[in-house]
């Protein structure tokens, strides 16, 4: 079955065709209310280390070292890294993220890993 992983800020309105919403932030998206949110899942130790995250700083010349040292921490959690990626296989689902910047953040790299390491 093809992987279907959809990418979607926080602050956006949650829709039916999100399928399942997994917040992929190791923090709690400022300013969001719980309930708004509609998180089914928040698997907080696939998102990037306090320390990485801090050093990106979502600098895009950062990006793709930044890239690269997340897919080392993310070798290293096999088993929760496994478990998302069938998730993926298993129906829709939308990686929600709290980032301003769309295009270089967490989701986008752990999307792509996925894409790559399970397809």
């Amino acid at each position: 079955m093809d992987l279907t992983i959809q990418l979607k800020r926080a602050y956006d309105a949650p829709s039916i065709d999100d399928g399942k919403r997994i917040l992929v932030e190791r923090l709690w998206p400022r300013g969001l209310r719980k309930e708004d949110a509609q998180i089914d899942e928040w698997p907080k130790e696939l998102a990037p280390s306090n320390e990485l995250r801090k050093w990106y700083s979502h600098d895009p010349a950062k990006w793709f070292q930044f890239k690269k040292r997340y897919w080392v921490e993310l070798d290293k959690k096999k088993e929760a890294i496994t478990k998302l990626a069938q998730e993926t296989k298993n129906g829709h689902v939308t990686f929600v993220f709290g980032s301003k910047e769309e295009k270089l953040n967490n989701a986008v790299a752990l999307k792509e890993y996925i894409e790559t390491k399970f397809s």
